[in-house]
């Protein structure tokens, strides 16, 4: 068997670097959702990741343990029973690396050109690793080699999530010089533009939505291109400008999101937009951030962005810290919009009569007036089409036509997306902020029938989590009819919630994940009833 061992081990030890790389899968996932920042990656690595490093610590222990045993062997020369260990060591290692993979795949892992270069990168390494025997001895390695070479994929399959960290430093300047190329490619394209109507869109909840608002208006009387789902990174932008902007198009919206400080002024300086709108500030990305007043120094940093000769702002009225801002921005032009507020308004909401077919309310721009309706759920909705109705009418709309764009919208996917049936489901699975629960909430409360809520709580509001979730629980008391909580860790505050409103204990089901809330709901929903899912934690965590 010695004559055919080392062949059989270098080929094992090629398929044990695929395998390690391929059990990056999760970690790699991970990295992509932080923004390939490596302090959020370690932060999740350290905190939410701990037990997928655990994993790999198994899989290392198990190792460890069948080489000794080879060890053993090797020493007492019995020699059919250590070839035997080798080979059998190196295909459990492949084994349960191949399980990780298995384990750790996830349909919304986005596989870019990027992530592709950082799996190369990660499995260059992982070769470099277990070859590391034959660099230190090139002549083909004694039988004790072997063994030290399948512990070294073992230990690789340990230090797997510092593999993929070096993987990325290493990659940071290459990476860094395509990104650069793709966005001077996308500002070349945006400076022959001139003539482009170009806006931006922020807040820390509404952005979406009111992007996909804003478009099926100003749709009306302008050719205009929208970025299709959460396109609102830098690259994000940046694909859309350089795949789909063509020369018929005369407005393109950017909703420009956020998790950290400067990251708006990034946007701002690829897509130099002469239209901003605020349409909310609130406690969200709490943990990247630090605190509101970040936040909303960030969100700000479009404002500033606008050219002082000829920009215009538009600030949702009803929310007090947008509103505290109005007075800072130096640009041409400056609105409010809004609902409740007492302030003089550009463009103002009355009379708003909500249901679960829609919503009927009437829009009032300068002088004129009209009843409009929308199949959109929620009083919020509503202050989402006032802000998009100010920009739409700053660019010349008519109040009818705007009115007649009202009529045409459509609601945005897992944003109280309504879908009918036997069981009526209200998929807002995107929404992840105090404000947004609450109106979600008062959308259900408008529903006859049952109400059952399924839920993992909100995350990403640091030292401020567990209030707002115990809030949330208190809200859902006092509508929902069964409430289940996926995760039991993460949704203790939403469950003190209910405990302190007195809600029923036995209405309250505690599951592990999303799959398991999908198999309890079948158990107990019954026709007329109304299912509200509420939130979609992300994949990290």
């Amino acid at each position: 068997m010695l004559d055919f061992l080392p062949i059989l081990n270098y080929a094992m030890m090629i398929l044990s670097a695929v395998t390690l790389t391929l059990a990056a899968n999760r970690l790699l996932h991970m990295l992509q959702l932080e923004g390939y920042q490596a302090r959020g990656y370690l932060n999740w690595l350290f905190k939410r990741g701990v037990n997928t490093w655990i994993s790999f610590a198994a899989i290392t222990l198990i190792g460890l343990a069948i080489t000794a045993i080879g060890f053993f062997a090797f020493f007492v020369q019995n020699q059919p029973l250590f070839d035997l260990i080798s080979i059998a060591a190196r295909f459990v290692s492949c084994a349960l690396l191949y399980s990780q993979f298995l384990s750790g795949r996830n349909k919304a892992f986005n596989i870019t050109a990027r992530v592709k270069r950082l799996f190369g990168a990660v499995f260059a390494l992982s070769l470099a690793a277990v070859f590391l025997p034959v660099f230190l001895r090139p002549s083909l390695m004694m039988s004790w080699e072997y063994l030290g070479n399948i512990a070294l994929t073992f230990l690789g399959a340990l230090l797997l999530p510092l593999v993929v960290l070096l993987a990325h430093l290493i990659m940071v300047p290459a990476e860094n010089s395509v990104k650069k190329r793709y966005l001077n490619e996308a500002k070349e394209i945006l400076n022959e533009r001139k003539d482009l109507i170009r806006i931006g869109i922020t807040g820390s909840y509404g952005k979406t939505s009111a992007k996909f608002i804003l478009g099926t208006l100003l749709g009306e009387k302008y050719n205009v291109l929208v970025p299709p789902s959460s396109y609102n990174t830098p690259m994000g932008i940046t694909r859309v400008v350089r795949e789909q902007l063509e020369d018929e198009h005369e407005a393109l919206i950017a909703e420009m999101g956020a998790r950290r400080i400067g990251e708006i002024e990034e946007l701002c300086e690829l897509v130099h937009p002469d239209i901003g709108i605020l349409t909310a500030i609130g406690p969200q990305h709490l943990e990247t951030f630090g605190n509101i007043a970040n936040v909303a120094k960030t969100k700000f940093e479009l404002i500033e962005a606008l050219p002082a000769d000829r920009g215009a702002a538009f600030f949702n009225a009803d929310n007090e810290t947008v509103d505290s801002l109005f007075d800072s921005a130096v640009t041409a032009h400056k609105f409010r919009y809004g609902i409740d507020s007492a302030k003089e308004l550009y463009v103002r909401a009355k009379d708003i009569q909500t249901g679960p077919e829609g919503v009927e309310f009437t829009l009032c721009c300068e002088d004129a007036e009209r009843v409009v309706k929308t199949k959109l759920l929620g009083r919020h909705n509503v202050l989402n089409i006032a802000g998009a109705a100010a920009v739409a009418l700053y660019l010349g709309l008519t109040i009818d036509e705007i009115a007649a764009g009202v009529a045409k919208l459509e609601p945005v996917e897992h944003r109280l997306q309504l879908i009918p049936g036997a069981v009526t489901v209200i998929d807002d699975a995107f929404n992840a902020n105090p404000e947004g629960t609450k109106a979600a909430l008062e959308v259900l409360s408008e529903f006859p029938g049952r109400k059952i809520v399924v839920t993992p709580g909100m995350v990403e509001l640091g030292a401020e989590q567990d209030l707002h979730n115990e809030e949330f629980g208190k809200r859902l008391a006092c509508v929902a009819d069964e409430v289940i909580l996926v995760g039991e860790k993460q949704t203790s505050a939403i469950k003190a919630g209910l405990d302190a409103e007195g809600f029923d204990p036995e209405h309250v089901h505690i599951v592990a994940n999303l799959a398991a809330a999908t198999e309890t709901l079948s158990t107990m929903t019954k026709q007329g009833d109304v299912v509200l899912f509420e939130n979609d934690l992300p994949a990290n965590y």
